[in-house]
Formats: C-alpha cells, structure tokens, sequence
C-alpha cells in the first residue's frame, strides 16, 4: 500500500521538539504527524496517508462514540548508540491488533502495513526519537476506530486505522523501586467469553474506577481478581504479573481468554526459559499469593507491560490486608530480566531471537 506523505507545514521548533524530549512525561508530547488509513465496506483498506498531527473531525453521531467500537496498541521506537531506530516485536503487535479487532467486530488490518505504518511515521518524525539514555523512546499509539456516522447498534461500514506517537520516559518516575498494588474486591476487569483478550478501551475504563481507589490508598497499579470467583489472581489494569519462588521456578497466570496476551510477558517466558528456569502458565490464588508471602515461598513479583517494561512488585494491599513480598526491595531475577529485555531493546545485549526490527539507519 503507497502512503501519501503531506508534511506538517508548521512543526515544532528544533528548540521546542529537544525540549519535549529532553525530559519527556508519559503520553504528554505528540510528534509532528500521524497515520491514517481508511477502510470500508465493499471497499476495503485505502487512502494511506501520513498528515500532520492534529484533531480529528468527527461527527457527534460517530459510532465510536456510542458503541465504543475501537481498538489500540502501544510498542516503542528505540534509538540505538549508532543513531539506528529499532522497535521491538512488531508482528507481535500487528497479530494483537488483528486479534483485537476481530473481537469487536472490526476489519483486520495486514501485518505489512501495521508494520508500513511505523516505518512510515519515522520516516517523518525519526528526530522525535530521543537519545537512548535514561530509557527514553517514542512511544506509538496505532489504534483503529469506528468511523461511520449513524446510530444503531451493528458492525460500521467505515473504520479509521491511525498511528500517533509521542516521547516517553520510564512509566514509573524513581528508577527500578517496587511498586504497591491495590487488589480489586468490588469490581471486575473481564469476564469469561468477553473481551478481556482484546486491546479495547473499554477494557481499560472498567479498570478506572478500581485505580482511583488505588492511587486514593498509595497505590500506582490495581490488581484484578476472576469474575467468577474472584479467588484467583489475574493481571493489572495494564500489565500481567509474574511470581518468582524461593526454589527458583516461575509462574504467570495463564492465558484463558480474560487476560491480555502481553508482548513483554511472551518474551519474558522466552528469556526465562532460556535460562533453563522452570516457568509455568496457571491459575494463581490469591490464597497462594497471602501464603507465599507470608512463608516466604514467593520470593519476588514482578509486573511487566510495553510502557513500564518490567517493574518489581513489593506489596499488595487492600481494605482488609497488606501483603508484602520479600523485603520489599527489588528481586535479584526480575533486575536481571529487567536487565537483559532492555538491553536487547536498546542494542546492547545479544539479540538471540532475532526481535529488534529495524525501522530507520
């Protein structure tokens, strides 16, 4: 698919652009332009464009609007030490959105021009690409959304397929600390047969509520428990989790159709495996976790997602309790996991399954 190229006749400043960059907060800075892509019915994908990064015009009947119809991603561009732009697993996230959007019942954009899309953008705002020191990137936003103008509930006829991008620094301001979790007891992230599989954003707003209260008791991430019991542990509002015992070995909770398929998650059970660490995929109670911590069978937690990488996790909390793994201090295998991924991320250390794909010299 050829995109047309129109250059933002007004970009920001040299100045003004090192500034945002210079010392970026998460998703507060946008680069120069976007992508659009649009599809429709009968027609299928067209009008590939780059143009400047501005608002969209949009109809008040849009159905994205009243339907929440859409679907996103997030992957990062990552300037290396010889000035190369790379970005990490990009098919990983090009199957996601497939996914994700057969799930909503929107069309499935090809893996090539996801990928074309990303190439395309930094072919315009590569500058955008801060220097990589102090894990600064570029995050891109791809996202796809319901375009068409009417009211009633069905599948649109027309969709919007477009990419923002903006500088980033850590998620978590203050280097490599645990983080506190708020456990969900009132409320559910995704139930079975629903759409807790795909990137949605209404997967998202039904996570708000549960983080306010979190960040209301200290918190910076919220925990979700299954609906159907609410006894087993399943992932965060935005990343999965990872239990590390005292004897070595490694769980995650497993895949069932409620938990997001996490990119960072799939390559951490890769690095793990590699190191000839035992690492299961099964249900994880919250029983399991309270006694873990408690005898010290659990050793160290970690959380792990695009934007954060991977996080350490030093307790949990809700209304009724606090459970704190370890000593609260940062796990000796989840620094050096932390180590490893960001340093394949960044071109210093061995890429040994081949995941850094180029998107510019």
């Amino acid at each position: 698919m050829k995109f047309e190229v129109t250059r933002n006749p007004s970009p920001l400043s040299d100045f003004d652009r090192e500034a945002a960059i210079s010392d970026p907060t998460f998703g507060s800075h946008f680069t120069d332009h976007q992508v659009v892509v649009v599809w429709e019915a009968g027609i299928g994908w067209h009008s590939a464009q780059v143009i400047p990064y501005g608002p969209i015009l949009m109809d008040p009947s849009s159905a994205v609007l009243h339907y929440g119809q859409e679907v996103f991603e997030g992957i990062k561009a990552y300037r290396h030490e010889d000035g190369s732009i790379w970005t990490f697993r990009p098919e990983m996230n090009a199957a996601r959105i497939q996914r994700s959007a057969k799930r909503m019942a929107l069309p499935e954009l090809p893996a090539d021009v996801f990928i074309d899309s990303l190439h395309q953008l930094i072919a315009v705002d590569g500058d955008w690409v801060p220097k990589p020191e102090g894990e600064k990137t570029l995050y891109f936003r791809p996202f796809e959304i319901a375009a068409e103008n009417f009211l009633g509930v069905r599948a649109a006829k027309r969709v919007e397929y477009r990419v923002i991008a903006s500088p980033v620094g850590p998620y978590f301001v203050g280097g490599v600390k645990p983080i506190s979790i708020w456990i969900a007891l009132d409320s559910s992230r995704a139930g079975k047969h629903g759409t807790g599989e795909a990137k949605t954003g209404g997967n998202y707003a039904a996570s708000l509520l549960a983080q306010q209260e979190g960040y209301d008791q200290g918190c910076s991430q919220v925990v979700f428990l299954d609906a159907e019991t609410s006894t087993h542990v399943e992932e965060l509002g935005g990343m999965n989790l990872f239990f590390i015992y005292k004897d070595g070995s490694v769980v995650t909770p497993g895949l069932d159709g409620t938990i997001l398929r996490g990119i960072t998650r799939d390559s951490l059970i890769t690095l793990i495996r590699d190191r000839g660490i035992k690492i299961t995929e099964r249900k994880v109670t919250l029983d399991e976790v309270r006694e873990g911590a408690k005898s010290g069978e659990i050793a160290e937690v970690l959380a792990c997602g695009t934007a954060a990488v991977i996080t350490p996790v030093g307790i949990f909390k809700s209304r009724d309790e606090e459970i704190v793994i370890g000593d609260n201090q940062p796990g000796e295998l989840t620094v050096s996991l932390r180590e490893e991924l960001t340093g394949i991320q960044y071109g210093i250390v061995a890429d040994r399954h081949n995941w850094m794909h180029k998107l510019a010299d």
